[in-house]
């Protein structure tokens, strides 16, 4: 900088010289002596710009160096002045540069020769509030080699240098280099990462202009485009890419798990499926990463089939899932009735030494004891119990609930006196329920008695189950006078009775031929179904005057009886 500030004050011969090597470009900013480019006829050697990353000079507008160019060379700033005082140039090449119409997806920024609109940056640790970026700045390049340069700006980028890396990158744009795609990403990287959104895109067109684009280059533009924009935005900017027929060469495996993971946050489980699909018709294999975002989207949106499909493809494609994925798989598997497949998963985290949490072992216990698998449910149990789990009420339900399925009553109500003597804690409504029900199928009525006895004075809430359950087992015991008595106390607990109730208490009158009583719970609910088994007990009883007499009560309130009770009823007319 000293020798050439010292060629501009020399005499005449050294002006002459170097106006020799002056070649004038028409432009309203730019100005290029020999090789040296000059913004605006400003050369300012600034100590502080020169870093070890770039040996070049930033270009900037002091009117002292205008001045000593007027001075050095006679007529030549009274040609640029008057240039800038007439008629405004048009078609400024070099300004229209990094001057971008309609940039994806930030197409509102009014970009001008003054840099308005556009945020700024400075060398440090940059926010949206602080940053301001000098749109013009370019800097003098000593170094011409584009790989060289290239690693510049990567440097500056890794380390946040975002003004530096920005000028670095127009000065060689402008020079005619280009950085290589590895730098260009690291400047995207650190554009998009302090919100500079603006010049990020315009980074990003250069690539694609350059056709340098990777595709962590699309990764990076989609993900900041669904932060800025929003997941649509994002989507749609994918599809013009891909319809583009950037697809057929850069959109690997990477960006379509970026499209898929950024519809996955909105729950966009449809959308995620046809990505999968046109991975596949694209000739792409799911990777890892790809059917894991896939099962949890799916399972998250009870998508279950989609999520065992998902699985499938990956356990077909070599890949092994982790403890997350295999927990949500056997969730799904739970709601789609798939023992075989939960109990393959559950071993497979076993052999892969992945402990399944609680909840993942209560859900394989529940639907081993739904499909009547009570060894093998038992043997998860205890395997849960090696895990150093403590098993829970929801446990406990589970293993009562499987023997009552697999018809052991008995081995329930064992299993259900076990748990009372010695982890009362876990007792809840489920399993009281589980237990009265094993009382109903045994015709246990006065044990069934003492539970909901114990229900009550336990604090827990007696619901109309419950009392169903009670009602039930007195049925089948032929206890209808106790029936009558659980009824009157239910409706002294204001616990409402339900058709359940009503039909369960005829039946069992019906058996003690308490025909007052039931005419009184006829008052209280007359529906279909309790005159049909009113009608079908009289039959059954003998009855068949008061049958008949019932039937004919039946049509004046407009009830149609079932089949069952035609049946019966005309049986009995043509013996009469």
């Amino acid at each position: 900088m000293a020798t050439l500030s010292n060629n501009f004050v020399s005499g005449a011969t050294l002006s002459t010289q170097f106006a020799g090597c002056l070649c004038t470009i028409r432009s309203r900013h730019l100005l290029w002596f020999g090789s040296v480019m000059m913004h605006k006829l400003s050369l300012v050697s600034d100590v502080k710009a020169q870093t070890s990353c770039s040996n070049s000079v930033r270009l900037n507008e002091p009117s002292a160096v205008r001045a000593m160019l007027s001075a050095a060379i006679p007529g030549l700033m009274g040609e640029e002045e008057k240039d800038e005082d007439g008629v405004p140039i048009e078609n400024e090449e070099l300004e229209s540069s990094f001057h971008v119409n309609g940039l994806v997806p930030w197409r509102d920024s009014d970009l001008d020769g003054s840099g308005s609109g556009l945020g700024g940056v400075n060398e440090g640790p940059v926010t949206s509030e602080s940053v301001i970026v000098n749109q013009q700045g370019v800097q003098f390049l000593e170094e011409m080699d584009a790989e060289v340069l290239s690693k510049r700006v990567l440097v500056l980028s890794r380390r946040n240098k975002v003004r530096s890396a920005l000028e670095l990158f127009r000065s060689m744009e402008l020079a005619g280099l280009h950085p290589n795609a590895h730098a260009c990403n690291s400047l995207l990287s650190s554009l998009l990462r302090n919100g500079l959104n603006d010049d990020a895109m315009r980074v990003f067109k250069f690539m694609k202009d350059k056709t340098i684009t990777t595709q962590h280059t699309y990764s990076l533009v989609l993900k900041a485009v669904a932060h800025a924009q929003g997941c649509d935005s994002s989507l749609r900017m994918f599809m013009e890419l891909e319809a583009e027929g950037n697809g057929n060469k850069d959109f690997d495996a990477v960006v379509y798990n970026t499209i898929i993971s950024i519809c996955g946050r909105m729950n966009y489980w449809q959308k995620c499926e046809r990505l999968w699909m046109s991975m596949k018709e694209n000739g792409l294999t799911a990777t890892k990463v790809t059917c894991s975002i896939l099962i949890s989207v799916f399972v998250r949106c009870g998508q279950y089939e989609l999520a065992i499909d998902a699985y499938e493809e990956m356990v077909l494609n070599g890949y092994k899932a982790n403890t997350n994925i295999s927990q949500a798989m056997i969730k799904a598997c739970t709601k789609e009735g798939r023992w075989d497949l939960a109990l393959n998963i559950y071993q497979d985290m076993l052999s892969n030494a992945l402990e399944p949490n609680l909840i993942t072992c209560n859900a394989l216990i529940n639907l081993l004891g739904k499909a009547g698998k009570v060894e093998l449910a038992f043997k998860v149990y205890n395997l849960t119990k090696s895990f150093g789990h403590t098993p829970d009420a929801y446990t406990m339900n589970a293993l009562v609930s499987a023997l009552y399925r697999a018809g052991r009553p008995g081995d329930a109500l064992w299993l259900f006196d076990n748990i009372m003597r010695e982890q009362p804690s876990q007792l809840n409504i489920h399993l009281y329920n589980n237990a009265l029900m094993s009382c109903s199928k045994l015709g246990l009525w006065d044990r069934a008695l003492q539970l909901l006895w114990k229900m009550e004075t336990s604090g827990l809430s007696v619901s109309t189950a419950s009392c169903n359950l009670v009602i039930n087992t007195c049925e089948v015991a032929r206890k209808p006078e106790i029936a009558l008595q659980v009824y009157e106390h239910m409706i002294h607990k204001n616990c409402t009775p339900n058709m359940f109730t009503h039909l369960s208490l005829v039946r069992s009158c019906i058996w003690g031929s308490l025909w007052t009583e039931i005419e009184e719970i006829l008052k209280v609910s007359p529906n279909a179904s309790l005159y049909n088994a009113v009608i079908q007990g009289m039959c059954l009883r003998g009855k068949i005057d008061s049958a008949k007499k019932m039937y004919t009560r039946m049509h004046d309130k407009g009830l149609k009886p079932d089949g069952k009770t035609r049946a019966l009823m005309l049986q009995n007319l043509q013996k009469s």
